[in-house]
């Protein structure tokens, strides 16, 4: 879209200075202060600065916009890094929770079955619950990580 409109914007000062040639090319009295010029075409140096000025600027927002797919791109990086980073650790809670209810299997083979089976009841129905909590929160993150991914990857 920037090249389009650069193209127009140098098509129509051409067009303007095909038909102006007369007055663009006419002789003036040029000074700068420490030197003066006779008879140079003021009006065709006016329109080549503006003109430079115009390429420069173009040149200057295409890097800008490198500058920021740059930063872009980093942050994907970033993004992607710290989404392996979650998941390598989800992945660490569930065999420290497997661990942990092996441990309470474990330990209530040996113990009385009355006191045990209601004490095992309410352990087991909590730690369902917070497991349930935590997977349900887990997926909740990992779904908003990836969708952020996917929208900056488009």
């Amino acid at each position: 879209m920037r090249t389009v409109v650069l193209v127009v914007i140098v098509v129509l000062a051409v067009i303007f200075a095909v038909l102006n040639r007369n007055a663009l090319l006419f002789p003036h009295t040029l000074s700068l202060g420490f030197v003066t010029y006779r008879e140079v075409p003021l009006g065709l140096i006016l329109l080549l600065s503006g003109l430079a000025l115009a390429l420069v600027f173009y040149f200057w927002a295409g890097v800008s916009r490198l500058r920021a797919q740059a930063d872009s791109a980093r942050l994907l990086r970033d993004m992607e890094a710290l989404r392996a980073n979650l998941d390598s650790q989800e992945g660490s809670r569930f065999a420290q929770l497997q661990s942990h209810l092996d441990q309470k299997f474990g330990a209530l083979g040996t113990g009385s079955t009355t006191q045990l089976d209601q004490t095992l009841t309410q352990q087991l129905a909590t730690t369902n619950a917070r497991i349930d909590a935590l997977q349900r929160d887990l997926n909740v993150q990992l779904a908003q990580i990836d969708d952020y991914l996917k929208r900056k990857l488009r």
